[in-house]
């Protein structure tokens, strides 16, 4: 019996060409070793694997979510022989080429393996290192926008934040963008149109964005993408300042690198950007201290910062699940762009439940609104004609997707009923 992490003879080539990012496989072989005298028929006698019993054919019912909840109750409660019979089982389950549930399995498994052996950093930097060899400019774009095109999961936050900040510029003249966002400049081509068809007159828009020095090529990337942004500007008609703000992983933003001119009126844009700050609220501080028009925010609804180790599991495991069926309805099983989605999320899974030092800090919509409140700020509510335009947005999906106006925090965007992105605005008080 095979104790490899992927089953498919597709995977075992795709192993042989991404040995860097999947370092982890020769240590759960040698692990798998330790263990293979155990009996399958009594390790399934003696774990409660709930529906587990339908099998893993082609409509399987949550077996992975199973196992991995008591997976994740054993590593918190150290009982090492239920660890190794769950982590045997989910080893030979898994695929990350399989259906829903076998990848859910596949990533979460590696994340749980590294949070028992103790090698999350080493096996995140190894992970994130062979990203940077394999991942280009171009292939990145392509994912990002087969994204968009697939999914409402970023266009959904674009949109809605767009129609504010235009609402918010309405009959200026001199306006400045400080984006910062991981989305690579692809928010702004819409809100270059609408200021072109703008009734009062084009108004002059500077844009500048605060990056990741660690992104691979990060100088030659920006400068691609600032002349992209250029380009269409142009012809756009609408005149067109664009510069770079380099920021490194560990590194408080300095905002007084930020140029601010006196006649402009400033717009903040936060786009999947604050989970990644440890000292949110002097950031927000910080913000409040430039006094901008407006501060637009896009985040994903998730809370992984409460409870003990379990709790934090069991929310990461809903909400990671929840967006791994998102993409199983809007890619399809062999897309390159689906696998480099998911292998993104897999590396957030590794930092997130096996790195001490994790440098993703999520919190939900409720959290931040009491962060926007004590550092000066309160909520700018989005107009009827901006919940309209995220409407026929979601037209254009598949079905499944839902937008939550109830909550005064913002706007919601919902998978099957539940909460996945949320999108506010705010204004200084």
């Amino acid at each position: 019996m095979s104790y490899s992490f992927y089953t498919h003879s597709t995977a075992i080539k795709d192993m042989e060409s991404n040995k860097g990012e999947l370092e982890l496989l020769p240590q759960i072989r040698t692990r798998n070793r330790n263990i293979s005298n155990i009996d399958p028929v009594n390790m399934l006698s003696s774990i409660d694997t709930g529906s587990f019993e339908q099998g893993v054919g082609s409509n399987p019912g949550p077996w992975a979510s199973n196992l991995l909840l008591d997976c994740a109750k054993a590593i918190m409660e150290k009982e090492m022989g239920k660890i190794q019979q769950l982590l045997w089982m989910l080893n030979e389950l898994a695929s990350p080429y399989g259906d829903c549930e076998q990848r859910v399995a596949a990533y979460f498994l590696q994340a749980l393996f590294c949070k028992m052996m103790e090698t999350g950093p080493r096996c995140h930097k190894t992970l994130c290192a062979a990203v940077e060899r394999s991942c280009c400019f171009d292939s990145m774009r392509k994912m990002i926008l087969k994204f968009q095109e697939a999914s409402p999961w970023t266009t959904f936050g674009h949109v809605a934040a767009n129609s504010a900040i235009l609402e918010a510029f309405d009959g200026e003249n001199c306006l400045h963008i400080v984006d910062m966002s991981t989305t690579l400049c692809t928010q702004w081509p819409m809100l270059l149109e609408s200021l072109a068809t703008r009734n009062d007159g084009t108004p002059t828009l500077r844009l500048t964005t605060v990056i990741l020095r660690g992104m691979s090529n990060c100088n030659s990337v920006m400068k691609e993408i600032g002349q992209r942004m250029e380009k269409f500007a142009r012809l756009m008609g609408v005149p067109f300042e664009f510069s770079v703000v380099y920021k490194e992983e560990d590194e408080e933003l300095d905002l007084k690198r930020i140029e601010l001119r006196p006649d402009e009126v400033l717009a903040v844009n936060c786009v999947y950007s604050l989970q990644r700050l440890k000292h949110k609220d002097s950031l927000l501080s910080a913000l409040r201290n430039m006094n901008p028009k407006i501060v637009t925010v896009v985040e994903e609804e998730v809370d992984l910062e409460s409870g003990d180790f379990y709790e934090r599991f069991c929310e990461c495991h809903r909400f990671f699940s929840l967006y791994f069926v998102s993409l199983e309805e809007s890619f399809g099983r062999t897309s390159n762009e689906r696998l480099m989605l998911e292998r993104e999320m897999g590396r957030s899974l590794v930092n997130i439940l096996a790195c001490p030092d994790n440098c993703e800090h999520r919190e939900k919509s409720a959290q931040w609104a009491v962060r926007f409140d004590g550092a000066g700020f309160e909520p700018w509510p989005f107009s009827d004609d901006a919940v309209d335009d995220v409407r026929a947005l979601l037209k254009r999906y598949k079905e499944g997707w839902g937008l939550n106006t109830v909550n005064s925090q913002g706007l919601f965007l919902t998978w099957k009923e539940q909460s996945a992105v949320w999108v506010s605005a705010w204004k200084p008080k």
